[in-house]
């Protein structure tokens, strides 16, 4: 898979079990890149094309949401990938993310598989998950 994928989290555990879920799917680690904000992720961006996103909302520095923001404000972006993965219930707020272009929602706590089916669908490839 010749994909790059964007980890978006403000925790390091929740960064480390996304990386290796996405490993899992078939993401080559040196293809899965990280940030813990999201004023990082937009560095990661203008350095590296990214073809999914897989995102926080609630982070320090840069939330998910004003991310979302500001990428839908680059031309050269419109077709990224973003999938929220967060604990956020509020229906308003991913109500707005959609209208962003947020592509999915996962709800943490996420079971593995879902997460690893969710990046292969989105990358098109085949699923390499264990059902």
């Amino acid at each position: 898979m010749k994909c790059n994928v964007l980890v978006v989290d403000d925790s390091p555990v929740l960064r480390g079990a996304i990386v290796k879920v996405a490993k899992l799917a078939g993401v080559p680690e040196d293809r899965i890149h990280t940030a813990g904000n999201g004023q990082e992720a937009l560095d990661v961006l203008d350095r590296t094309w990214i073809d999914l996103v897989l995102l926080d909302i609630n982070m320090p520095v840069m939330d998910g949401e004003e991310f979302a923001r500001q990428v839908r404000k680059n031309p050269a972006l419109a077709d990224l990938k973003i999938v929220v993965v967060s604990t956020e219930a509020n229906d308003e707020r991913l109500k707005r993310l959609r209208e962003l272009g947020v592509v999915e929602t996962l709800r943490k706590p996420f079971q593995p598989e879902d997460l690893c089916h969710l990046i292969t669908k989105l990358l098109g490839v085949s699923p390499s998950c264990a059902s």
